[in-house]
């Protein structure tokens, strides 16, 4: 596939929300993007084939179980020949997949290890579940969005996860760095600096943001 991103081979660790996003833009870029997904696909909770989840276009994939030592060294193997790996686990599931850093800089020195967490790598949110709208509320992003006198409106995930994590994640500048992680809640406050419905923008954006 021609494109600014030819030549450029990435490594998808399958998940949902802004990882498959920022993999798709760069596969529609030009970049060879490999998914290694599960064996056994998860449901979200509404069936749906896959031919209809338009995230996954453009590139092709390989199904394995990353819990079988042959399968980790399989994806080893692909780390070898590739530019980008890219995942949104928790921390450190990689590493205890053997997935880590470490062990696929190793294989690779050259290799752009990029991973997407909602609350940083390390703090005391880290280990914390969130999803798109805790991102938006925790920043203040929440209370920018709809009408003055009314409850906010509710961004489904476009604001946090797409805007915030994916287009992050999926710089091309970061790529020359060898570990960075896309925190979701420090880039979703990016947008903060513009004004608040009827008001300026809250300052709690910034104050209850845990740092990384």
């Amino acid at each position: 596939m021609s494109g600014p991103l030819a030549g450029l081979k990435v490594v998808e660790l399958a998940g949902i929300g802004p990882g498959p996003m920022c993999a798709m833009l760069l596969a529609d870029l030009g970049a060879t993007v490999i998914r290694v997904d599960r064996k056994q696909a998860v449901s979200l909770g509404i069936p749906r084939p896959l031919k209809f989840n338009t995230l996954l276009r453009n590139r092709g994939s390989i199904a394995l179980d990353l819990k079988d030592p042959a399968a980790v060294e399989t994806v080893l193997q692909l780390v070898e020949q590739a530019d980008a790996l890219i995942e949104g686990f928790r921390p450190g599931v990689t590493e205890r997949l053997g997935l880590g850093p470490e062990p696929c800089l190793a294989r690779n020195p050259r290799l752009a290890y990029g991973r997407l967490t909602g609350w940083g790598q390390h703090g005391p949110l880290a280990k914390t579940a969130g999803h798109d709208i805790n991102y938006l509320a925790l920043t203040g992003i929440l209370d920018a969005i709809g009408r003055e006198g009314q409850p906010p409106s509710i961004p489904v995930n476009i604001v946090g996860d797409y805007a915030g994590g994916s287009l992050y994640l999926g710089r091309y500048p970061d790529y020359v760095k060898k570990n960075w992680d896309a925190m979701l809640a420090e880039r979703a406050a990016k947008p903060a600096g513009k004004p608040k419905r009827g008001g300026a923008v809250p300052a709690a954006r910034t104050a209850g943001r845990p740092r990384r």
